[in-house]
């Protein structure tokens, strides 16, 4: 009896989108995806094995689904998120399932579905009370997203709270690989995108340029989305200049990314900045814009 051992899907096949867009790597991660489910339909094995497979299809789903989502294919994302949730559900892991859920939350944000905060607070009410720190870190960071994005300032600055304590908790036991990129800069720039969102600039800027200090221009995307929510924030402050070179950087590291999110949020930067072309720095912007 021929029977597959699942095993942790590799950290690099999933660091790739860390470096490029969606658009580059959705179809391969689709591919793996289809694979792994054939194997987990057509396969004999256990039962143990079966919930392995369930777990490893419900991670290349949301992969998959982010991919597709940030090349803006969005109906595509939400069917892998669905094939992500129902997966993690067979696999009994309720930390892959409260992810499922907030990927989802994250969507209807991106598509102006109202439910975002729905997702997100069932993401996190998910989790059983063994949850890895991380884990609950990153699921409460997404749910401080939400209230943020839709104004409620009282309750993001709550959950920002419990996700900084839960990330310097201290944890003896692995976290899942899934969750390897979250750690402290990450729940800075989450705090820092919320302020911004909330256009508060003296509390958005300086999570936010810690942080950047750290980062890394190879990882352009994101990069230029977090310098976005930056320049936000400086315009907010009345720094009309600085928020106009930073967003030309968002420009910059946006060039060649087969990423729709960091050029629409240039854009949108853009637009805020319009009022502002007498300004020297802000006419150079828009000129290089239009041309």
């Amino acid at each position: 009896m021929y029977q597959p051992r699942p095993t942790a899907w590799s950290i690099s096949a999933r660091a790739i989108c860390d470096f490029v867009g969606g658009g580059d790597t959705h179809q391969m991660y689709v591919r793996e995806l289809e694979a792994t489910t054939r194997l987990a339909d057509e396969g004999v094995y256990t039962e143990a094995t079966g919930r392995g497979l369930r777990g490893i299809i419900a991670e290349q789903a949301q992969l998959a689904g982010w991919a597709a989502y940030d090349a803006g294919r969005y109906e595509e994302a939400r069917g892998h998120y669905l094939t992500a949730l129902a997966a993690s559900k067979a696999a009994d892991d309720s930390a892959l399932e409260g992810n499922s859920l907030a990927f989802l939350a994250y969507l209807e944000w991106a598509v102006g579905g109202g439910s975002g905060i729905r997702f997100a607070t069932a993401a996190y009410e998910a989790l059983g009370a063994n949850a890895a720190p991380v884990v609950r870190a990153l699921l409460v960071d997404r749910l401080a997203w939400q209230h943020a994005t839709s104004g409620n300032a009282q309750e993001a600055d709550y959950a920002l709270g419990l996700a900084e304590e839960a990330i310097h908790e201290r944890d003896d036991d692995p976290a899942p690989d899934w969750a390897y990129w979250v750690d402290r800069d990450e729940i800075a720039i989450m705090t820092g995108r919320c302020w911004a969102e909330l256009h508060r600039p003296l509390r958005a800027i300086p999570a936010l340029e810690e942080a950047l200090n750290r980062y890394d221009d190879t990882r352009a995307r994101d990069k230029a989305l977090y310098l976005s929510w930056l320049a936000s924030a400086y315009l907010d402050a009345g720094e009309v200049e600085h928020a106009a070179a930073i967003t030309g950087r968002v420009l910059d590291l946006s060039e060649g990314l087969a990423s729709i999110r960091p050029i629409g949020r240039a854009r949108m930067m853009v637009k805020r900045l319009e009022p502002h072309r007498s300004l020297a720095p802000v006419g150079a912007l828009l000129e290089r814009v239009k041309g």
